[in-house]
């Protein structure tokens, strides 16, 4: 068993039940739930110890043939952190107290195209920014180059009487919520998966794909297939 000195734990909470798309958590996707795209793939990641489920739908994990194993541990969420208006860092918070980690990992469901090549590089990345000492977290983000405008059609982030072209615009970065890296020190700081000295790491951006609406859901479902068949029939890694 791996000490708590350098174990790494992934987070992959899931509820029972999403607003805007109904049970997509256990929804088969391409073959199968959505929630073992995101699971198989950490379970690639030798470098991850433990891979903690942070749930309220426990039953419904058992139904879809999940329970503990040695590398898969199912936690109860508690009634108090539980419903769709409560924040993911009290849940987090809740992991983090109750599992002893060197390195904290927190993915979600519903980034079924995130790659374990892209796990590793990103898990790498961070125990880099850690040993140089000037990073205590990292979040996966996609750069974005393109013209910005508020609702009253003024421009944000260009001149309009001054056009460049998009790839010399000065670069944004979005937030993607693919992954996040950090450890109990760092979340102390900030009771936030992000710390005080955060590094970014640009992942695919085919990767990033997040299912919130059902025509997220679509648009997954397409690019899924479209990676099935660049790999032969299997989810890249």
């Amino acid at each position: 068993m791996t000490s708590p000195q350098y174990k790494v734990v992934a987070l992959l909470p899931m509820k029972a039940n999403s607003e805007r798309v109904r049970g997509k958590n256990f929804r088969e996707f391409c073959g199968k739930p959505l929630f073992r795209w995101m699971l198989d793939t950490l379970l690639e990641v030798q470098e991850i110890d433990q891979v903690i489920i942070n749930t309220d739908a426990r039953h419904i994990l058992a139904d879809n043939g999940l329970v503990d194993t040695d590398r898969v541990t199912i936690r109860d969420r508690k009634p108090e952190i539980c419903g769709d208006f409560v924040s993911m860092n009290l849940v987090i918070a809740d992991d983090v107290a109750n599992v002893d980690a060197a390195t904290y990992l927190r993915t979600h469901t519903t980034n079924p195209l995130m790659s374990a090549d892209t796990v590793r590089k990103a898990l790498a990345a961070f125990r880099q920014g850690q040993a140089d000492g000037w990073a205590d977290s990292l979040f996966t983000v996609d750069k974005v180059q393109t013209r910005f405008y508020r609702a009253d059609c003024s421009a944000v982030n260009h001149d309009p009487d001054n056009l460049v072209r998009t790839q010399d615009l000065e670069p944004w970065f979005e937030e993607n919520s693919n992954l996040y890296a950090f450890t109990r020190e760092s979340f102390a700081k900030t009771r936030a998966r992000i710390g005080k000295q955060p590094m970014m790491y640009e992942g695919p951006y085919f990767e990033s794909i997040d299912i919130d609406t059902p025509q997220d859901w679509d648009f997954a479902v397409v690019a899924a297939q479209f990676l099935q068949q660049q790999a032969g029939g299997g989810k890249q890694s």
